[in-house]
């Protein structure tokens, strides 16, 4: 059957520039060991068709395909967007003396949620580049369709942690989504409550949850109370 959007999929996919063929990303081991990248964790993608989750390109492309294997050639608009001269500022070097850091060419930094590459360094100025790195590149991606996620709990399991990077509990009732988040994560959560209607047919019900052990503990030891760290740490830990 033709996959439709909203459709929830597993793949495995490599990336390559097409001028040069070196590999940029991919969620096979192999490939990875191949371009001498790394990844936290290997593992197939999960993701809903057409809701942004992956690049628009790849999602026009699959819907309306079987499951199979498929190579699929994009161009920048349909991939990394085209650079921009605009991306490319200027900032004063005292903004990374202040962090008492070394801009030098080449590294990478966050700027408020922006990744920027610093291009040079002279002068006072440093000229940073907040172009994506594949802006402007033809790539191709090998796509493998491992198959249609037809489990309502694997496809919210697979929602939440494109949302989170990670995983976090939750449960179906009647007609609601529990979805227990740490505190800090609850507004931003509940941001999404009509997506996951959208996606799901269900309602959202925020949990809130007590920070986990080791981040309270490294919070004690920052304000020096030790004290607190050895029995927060005794707590999580009875054996010892």
């Amino acid at each position: 059957m033709a996959l439709q959007e909203k459709d929830f999929i597993e793949i495995e996919f490599t990336g390559r520039i097409k001028d040069t063929g070196e590999i940029f990303d991919s969620n096979i081991q192999a490939d990875l060991d191949t371009a001498g990248l790394q990844k936290q964790e290997v593992k197939p993608f999960a993701f809903a068709l057409g809701q942004g989750m992956f690049l628009k390109g790849i999602d026009e492309f699959l819907i309306g395909k079987e499951q199979g294997e498929y190579n699929i050639e994009l161009s920048p608009e349909k991939a990394f967007g085209l650079r921009s001269s605009e991306l490319v500022q200027l900032m004063p070097i005292k903004v990374f003396a202040q962090q008492k850091i070394n801009p030098v060419p080449g590294a990478v930094f966050n700027f408020d949620g922006r990744m920027g590459k610093v291009l040079s360094a002279s002068g006072g100025r440093v000229m940073i580049d907040f172009n994506h790195p594949m802006a402007g590149k033809t790539v191709i991606y090998d796509v493998k369709i491992l198959r249609k996620i037809e489990d309502m709990n694997e496809k919210i399991g697979a929602f939440v942690n494109f949302l989170f990077r990670k995983d976090f509990n939750f449960e179906v009732k009647s007609n609601k989504i529990v979805l227990e988040v740490e505190k800090a994560m609850s507004k931003f959560a509940q941001m999404f409550e009509e997506k996951f209607k959208e996606l799901f047919g269900l309602g959202l019900e925020i949990k809130e949850i007590a920070e986990q052990a080791e981040k309270i503990v490294e919070k004690a030891v920052s304000e020096k109370n030790l004290d607190k760290a050895k029995d927060i740490s005794e707590e999580a830990d009875p054996s010892e």
